[in-house]
């Protein structure tokens, strides 16, 4: 049969299956789930060039009398050819996926089916590697029998050589040719997976979180892909948690007071300072009958939001009691019952110190609820004492009763009340700042303002603890006798 008759018979065989190919991928491989697309178009395509082989095959034996054993070399020809057009034709229809999932938003690993790269190039370059092993030794079979049929002389078994190299060059030309297609065509589908990841992960170091990775392959780039969109969710989550805090912060910050009050005969200066936006110390100041001023000092279990949150209920319980206020004890017996009936069985509590003042009388009354006893600084006899009085912390007993406690003062004394967290700052060292430190500041500034004796305090507590962070709230409210 001559080579041009062949031709057409292959021709009609394979234009016969093309004709019908168009209808075969819009039903099997566009209408699949996108993860299975580029499996059926490699399916598909295998199968036209293989139907195509049998097809020629059966004309072949059936009308034409050929041998089967004839047929073979064109069955693997249509096998090598499947393989190589179906391969492309998978690489064709994922980069339309990959850009398709792009434009749509696919940001979900929908399967659990996963498909490494390395199997995947494994089995290309194995299948490869046997194809190549068989057209040669096919053709070096062949032309070994058409050697010894044809070689007489030197020169005609020179040019049957020359034939059979040009032959292998041929075939090994073409099949090069594929190869270097296939990575081509795979070379575009990592770039565009590529840029999709790199595209996303800029705007994500730029601070734009509104955008995902699209998740259009079932290897290490969708697994990457969903792991990076998870990553996003979860910054996205913590930047809401951090605006969330922020707010929370300013709130606090605003439930303290603004400026320091003015009473006759004593000079007040408040700070809180908190080691997380938010926290469980708290101070205030509240205006009693007859001019007095209530300073209350308090410090919830804990500290971040769960301490800012029982803060904030105490601070309620406090305005609401303040307005029949009668005298301290009065006022943290009814705070304690109030918090006990919220706080009793979940184990938080607060601690909490009350002073009254008086704008003409060098007495206060105060109570202290489990509190840091304050430091008082004799200006007279130049010692720091404490005031000790008894009193269990708000919120595990309802029935407690607490009792006032007085102190006597005298012209330039000083009061601190603070909250536990500045004695217990750390060094490098793991030394307590301490209470000698803060009488040794309280007595070397006693000619200073109430102000400037916290600020001393405050700045030498930062120099103690160094590059170390703050590991509680520290709050205190100085008070000089003028």
């Amino acid at each position: 049969m001559s080579p041009v008759y062949l031709g057409i018979i292959i021709a009609i065989g394979f234009l016969t299956l093309l004709s019908v190919r168009r209808y075969l991928l819009k039903k099997i491989v566009d209408s699949a789930d996108q993860f299975d697309q580029s499996k059926r178009a490699f399916l598909v395509e295998f199968i036209i060039c293989m139907s195509a082989a049998f097809l020629i095959m059966a004309y072949q034996y059936l009308i034409l009398h050929f041998p089967l054993g004839s047929t073979v070399s064109l069955l693997i020809g249509c096998i090598i050819a499947g393989f190589f057009i179906g391969l492309n034709s998978s690489l064709i229809k994922e980069r339309e996926v990959i850009s398709s999932a792009a434009q749509k938003g696919a940001y979900v690993f929908r399967s659990i089916r996963y498909s490494p790269i390395t199997l995947k190039f494994t089995l290309i370059a194995a299948t490869t590697f046997v194809f190549v092993c068989l057209v040669l030794i096919l053709v070096f079979s062949r032309d070994v029998e058409w050697l010894a049929q044809t070689a007489q002389d030197a020169d005609s078994i020179m040019n049957a050589q020359l034939s059979v190299i040009y032959e292998v060059l041929f075939i090994m030309g073409v099949l090069m040719i594929l190869i270097f297609n296939l990575i081509i065509s795979y070379s575009k589908n990592l770039k565009l997976l590529f840029n999709n990841q790199t595209v996303i992960l800029e705007k994500v170091r730029q601070g734009d979180l509104r955008s995902k990775v699209p998740v259009a392959t079932q290897d290490e780039f969708g697994v990457i892909a969903e792991h990076t969109n998870h990553m996003i969710d979860g910054l996205r989550h913590r930047f809401e948690l951090m605006h969330s805090l922020k707010l929370a912060e300013e709130v606090q910050q605003n439930l303290l007071p603004t400026q320091n009050p003015s009473v006759e005969g004593y000079d007040v200066s408040g700070f809180s300072m908190y080691c997380d936006q938010t926290g469980g110390d708290y101070y205030d100041y509240y205006g009693l009958p007859d001019g007095k001023l209530g300073i209350a000092v308090a410090d919830a279990c804990g500290h971040g939001v769960g301490a800012a949150m029982l803060m904030t209920t105490v601070r309620a319980f406090l305005i609401s009691s303040v307005g029949k206020y009668s005298d301290p004890a009065g006022l943290l017996n009814e705070i304690n019952r109030w918090i006990s009936r919220d706080c009793a069985t979940s184990g938080n509590f607060t601690t909490m110190f009350f002073l009254e003042l008086h704008p003409y009388s060098r007495q206060l009354r105060w109570v202290r609820a489990g509190h840091e006893p304050p430091l008082h600084y004799h200006r007279k006899s130049n010692e720091v004492t404490k005031l000790e009085g008894e009193g269990i912390v708000l919120g595990i007993d309802e029935s407690y009763e607490f009792a006032n406690q007085l102190t006597d003062v005298e012209k330039g004394d000083v009061i601190l009340v603070g909250t536990d967290g500045i004695f217990e700052t750390r060094n490098s060292e793991q030394q307590l700042f301490g209470h000698e430190r803060v009488n040794s500041l309280i007595a070397e500034h006693r000619e200073a303002a109430a102000a400037d004796i916290q600020q001393a305090i405050v700045s030498e507590v930062k120099r103690f603890r160094g590059d170390l962070s703050q590991e509680d709230d520290i709050t205190m409210v100085v008070i000089k006798v003028g």
